[in-house]
């Protein structure tokens, strides 16, 4: 199991560890002060026995740069928050396509609308349905229903027809 904590937490604690090990510390004195398992502290002096401190650096994160930079991102959390009307759409309704739309139209970056969702997430937007109301419907009435009528089928007080 990976152990809590930022990249940059991990590395301080692995430095630590490996400048206890250059003074000659046990494995044993070594895990107990940086609280980790006795093979993390063997990996460590192997590291170190091999390249030195700076074999415990923290590595950079795997995968694919992000297209769209902080700047870009924050320029379209604006967009996003103003509303789809205010992006050229005919209503308040946010989807994948339109995003992907306007981050190709806005920035010139072309994302597929499946992937569009991780970009969304990680802004800290979350999926949402619009709340569907029939045009027809009186809230008046639905109140009365839901006071009244609701209540009494609920006890079994009023005859269902």
């Amino acid at each position: 199991m990976r152990t809590k904590g930022t990249a940059a937490e991990l590395e301080i604690r692995r430095r630590i560890g490996g400048r206890l090990l250059l003074q000659g510390k046990k494995l044993r004195e070594v895990a107990d002060a940086c609280e980790v398992d006795i093979s993390s502290v063997k990996r460590w002096k192997a590291a170190v026995r091999e390249y030195g401190l700076k074999a415990l650096a923290a590595k950079g994160s795997p995968g694919r740069e992000a297209k769209l930079n902080e700047a870009q991102k924050a320029e379209l959390v604006e967009i996003l928050l103003a509303g789809p009307v205010n992006a050229g759409y005919r209503n308040e309704l946010w989807t994948r396509g339109r995003v992907a739309e306007v981050i190709e139209s806005r920035f010139g970056i072309r994302y597929h609308p499946a992937h569009v969702w991780r970009i969304l997430r990680n802004l800290g937007f979350s999926c949402q349905k619009p709340e569907q109301k029939a045009r027809e419907q009186d809230d008046d009435d639905v109140d009365h229903w839901r006071r009244y009528k609701w209540p009494a089928l609920k006890r079994g007080h009023a005859k269902v027809s």
